[in-house]
C-alpha cells in the first residue's frame, strides 16, 4: 500500500500526523510542498475529491494576510491559484493511500483508515 503525506515539515499538525503514522507502523513517503512545491493536476484532484473550500485553509495566517480583493469571490479556480502560489494555504496535511485522500489531522479518522 503506498502512502503520501503532503504538507510541510515544520507544522504542528504535520508532526503529529506523521507521529501517528510512525507509532503505528505506517510505511509513507512525505511530500513538502512549500520545499518542492506542487501541481495543479494534484491539487485538482483534492478539491474534486473534498472540495476546494476543504483543501483551502483560510485559518492560517497566510490566507489572513492577502488583501481583501484576493479573498473576495473565491471559487475552485481562484483558490487553485492562490494555493499554487503559496502552498501553505493548503490545508495540512493531506494523505493520499488506498486512492482516496484525507485532509487534516485526526487520530480516529487515521484509525479508521489504516484497520
Amino acid at each position: 500500500m503506498t502512502v503520501t503525506i503532503y504538507g510541510i515539515k515544520n507544522c504542528d499538525t504535520m508532526k503529529k500526523a506523521r507521529s501517528w503514522l510512525e507509532a503505528n507502523g505506517v510505511d509513507y513517503s512525505f511530500h513538502d510542498y512549500k520545499a518542492v512545491g506542487i501541481d495543479r493536476a494534484h491539487l485538482e484532484t483534492w478539491c474534486d475529491a473534498a472540495g476546494w473550500e476543504t483543501v483551502l485553509n483560510r485559518a492560517g495566517t497566510t490566507f489572513k494576510k492577502l488583501d481583501d480583493s484576493q479573498k473576495a469571490d473565491l471559487n475552485r479556480e481562484k483558490a487553485i491559484g492562490l494555493m499554487l502560489e503559496q502552498p501553505s494555504m493548503i490545508k495540512r496535511p493531506v494523505l493520499e493511500t488506498k486512492g482516496k485522500i484525507t485532509v487534516g489531522f485526526k487520530p480516529e479518522a487515521y484509525q479508521t483508515l489504516f484497520t
